[in-house]
């Protein structure tokens, strides 16, 4: 211990403006936590109002019986909720927090900015993605799917961990973007950068997008993972850029198609005005 403080001390001096990123980064990461907390604080409070209705229920189905009446119907503890109010709620946000994801997973531009999104092999997006496998696997059928209020407070704290998840991992990949990969892999990064802006550029022409469109794919295979989904994407976008180059391209119809037949018609311009020129002496 006396020996690991003066060593403490000395890094203290030597890199203390350190603390600066530090604080920047954590308190990036408490507020995510922060706003994940007031979510679920939210959901948990719908959830205990579902709850109080149920028992309002179950005490009135108890002590409600009246005079010659039938006996009163018991309401079992795991009987479906009634409200589909807080599931379509879950379902909002739900579908939010995957459509974020989805715009980074189906747009190379973004992945290429920043490529932990999609990497698994990273802490926090691993975390994500488990969430979110959980998440998936837990929500219900539909809003009015007989599900117990069990399952819908399972599935409340997924969707919560599920966007807890993703604020914490999307501030990671945008505070790493390429920190991660060596000076060449950058440089390759950089490169498919430049040519996707090209490939997708409308003032370029057909063979200068297809040239750089083959060279995104080259300069990415084997350091991005990308989706069927999101080549499929990309090559829409240079195929409606390409699309109006290529009717523009085509040669005009001429109004007469066999003037292009008769090399003579093209080459004297007053054979048209005068056909016995060929005939006179003195044409010469």
């Amino acid at each position: 211990m006396q020996e690991f403080l003066p060593e403490f001390w000395n890094f203290a001096r030597q890199y203390w403006w350190l603390i600066f990123p530090i604080m920047g980064v954590a308190g990036g990461i408490a507020k995510s936590w922060e706003r994940g907390a007031r979510r679920r604080h939210e959901r948990r409070m719908e959830a205990l109002r579902i709850k109080g209705e149920i028992k309002a229920a179950q005490i009135a189905a108890r002590g409600g019986r009246t005079l010659g009446g039938p006996a009163p119907t018991v309401v079992p503890t795991d009987a479906p909720v009634a409200s589909s109010e807080l599931l379509n709620r879950l379902f909002a946000e739900h579908d939010e927090i995957t459509a974020r994801w989805l715009d980074y997973e189906l747009d190379v531009a973004k992945l290429i900015a920043f490529p932990a999104m999609s990497d698994g092999r990273q802490p926090l997006t691993a975390a994500f993605l488990r969430a979110k496998k959980t998440a998936d696997a837990l929500r219900p059928s539909s809003a009015d799917a007989k599900v117990t209020e069990q399952q819908v407070a399972e599935y409340l704290d997924a969707v919560g961990a599920y966007a807890v998840a993703f604020e914490v991992a999307e501030k990671d990949a945008r505070r790493l973007r390429d920190s991660t990969f060596t000076e060449e892999e950058r440089k390759r990064l950089e490169r498919a950068r430049h040519m996707l802006a090209v490939a997708v550029d409308e003032s370029a022409t057909a063979a200068e997008r297809q040239t750089a469109y083959r060279r995104v794919r080259e300069e990415l295979d084997g350091l991005l993972s990308l989706s069927n989904e999101a080549v499929e994407n990309l090559e829409k976008r240079v195929a409606l850029q390409l699309e109006p180059s290529a009717s523009a391209s085509e040669p005009p119809q001429d109004a007469d198609p066999l003037r292009n037949a008769d090399p003579l018609r093209n080459a004297d311009p007053l054979h048209d005005a005068d056909p016995l020129r060929a005939q006179r002496p003195d044409a010469r």
